[in-house]
């Protein structure tokens, strides 16, 4: 019976941690998208730097898939996917607060 619970709460420890995943990139991707939106929403972004963004945050989410894949996101991971999502955020702003407007 110990060995059966034992067992059972290593299974849900080991699927917890790979479920969790990368909590604070995950809360940027949300903020982020929500910052995509609002650019839309407000004209600033056109539709192609819409697509542009979408695709970019698309990436990001590809790269955190592989880094979890095997179960563990490693630090070298989480620090190469916050840079990236440093980036992504910066194309934001950037495209956010160029002169085209969408009309």
């Amino acid at each position: 019976m110990f060995q059966r619970v034992t067992i059972i709460a290593t299974l849900c420890l080991v699927a917890g941690t790979a479920l969790a995943g990368t909590p604070v990139l995950n809360a940027r991707q949300h903020n982020e998208r929500a910052r995509i939106a609002q650019g839309v929403r407000s004209g600033e972004l056109t539709r192609a730097e819409t697509a542009r963004l979408v695709h970019g945050q698309r990436q990001l989410r590809r790269m955190e898939n592989r880094a979890r894949a095997d179960g563990e996101v490693t630090a070298a991971e989480r620090a190469r996917l916050q840079r990236a999502a440093s980036v992504q955020s910066r194309r934001i702003f950037v495209q956010k607060h160029d002169a085209q407007h969408r009309h």
